[in-house]
C-alpha cells in the first residue's frame, strides 16, 4: 500500500526526512503488532503537553494553577487530537487494519492516537521548535477557545455535590462491552439521596463524563 504524504507536508507547511519513521507513526498496531507507533504516540503525548504547558504559562502568568490545569486538559485530550486530526485530514495517511479498508470510518481514538504519533514523529525528525510552531498554529483556535474554556460536567457535578451535600459524587462501573478495539463502557454516578444515573462512553472517563452531564441536567431543581 503507497501513501504520498506531499498533501500532509503542505497542510503542515514542512518536508519530512526520514520517510520510514513518519510511516511507522502512522502506523496503528492492528496494521502491524509489531512496527507500529504506540512508543512514538507516547512520546508526541509528552511532547504536546510541555508545548500546551508552555504556552499556558505565557498567556496567563498570573492564572491559578486549577484554572490552568483545566485549560490544558481542554487542549490535550483525545477529543481535541480528534478535531486536529480530522482539520488535516490524518486518515487519508494511517495504516489501519478494518474489513472494509474504509478509511472515512476509521475510528476516532485511531485517528485521536495517531495525531499524537504524528507530533512524535516531527519532534523526532524536527526538533523541538519546529514541532511547537506547527502544534501552535494547529491549536491556535482552541487557544482562543481556552479563555473561556467551561469547567467539565465531573468538576460542576463535584462542586455541586460538595455544596449541596458535603459528599463526593460516587461513581460505577456497570459494565465493559464490546471488542477490545471498540470498547463501550457503561458507567453510573449517584449523589446522596438520588437514583443512579447511568450513561455510556468509548472510554471510561468518556462515561463517567456524559453520567455527570446526565446527572446534572437532571438535578437542577434538587
Amino acid at each position: 500500500m503507497k501513501i504520498e504524504y506531499h498533501g500532509l507536508e503542505k497542510k503542515l507547511k514542512i518536508n519530512f526526512k526520514n520517510k520510514d519513521l513518519l510511516i511507522k507513526s502512522l502506523t496503528h498496531k492492528s496494521f502491524d503488532k509489531e512496527n507500529n507507533n504506540e512508543k512514538i504516540e507516547f512520546l508526541g503525548d509528552r511532547v504536546l503537553g510541555l508545548v500546551m504547558a508552555k504556552r499556558l504559562l505565557e498567556i496567563y502568568p498570573d492564572e491559578k494553577e486549577g484554572v490552568l490545569d483545566k485549560k490544558f486538559a481542554s487542549l490535550v485530550n483525545k477529543k481535541t487530537c480528534l478535531e486536529i486530526a480530522k482539520k488535516i485530514q490524518l486518515y487519508k495517511y494511517i495504516l489501519t487494519y478494518n474489513v472494509k479498508n474504509n478509511k472515512d470510518k476509521m475510528e476516532d481514538k485511531v485517528l485521536a492516537d495517531s495525531c499524537e504519533a504524528l507530533i512524535g514523529f516531527i519532534y523526532l525528525d524536527k526538533g523541538f521548535q519546529a514541532t511547537e510552531k506547527i502544534i501552535l498554529n494547529l491549536w491556535s483556535e482552541n487557544l482562543k477557545k481556552s479563555i473561556i474554556t467551561q469547567i467539565d460536567a465531573k468538576t460542576k457535578l463535584q462542586e455541586f455535590s460538595l455544596k449541596k451535600f458535603k459528599k463526593l459524587p460516587t461513581y460505577k462501573l456497570i459494565s465493559n462491552t464490546g471488542p477490545r478495539h471498540k470498547p463501550l463502557f457503561k458507567v453510573g454516578v449517584k449523589l446522596q439521596n438520588t437514583k443512579l444515573y447511568t450513561s455510556e462512553g468509548k472510554s471510561k472517563k468518556d462515561a463517567e463524563q456524559n453520567a455527570a452531564m446526565m446527572c446534572l441536567n437532571e438535578i437542577k431543581n434538587i
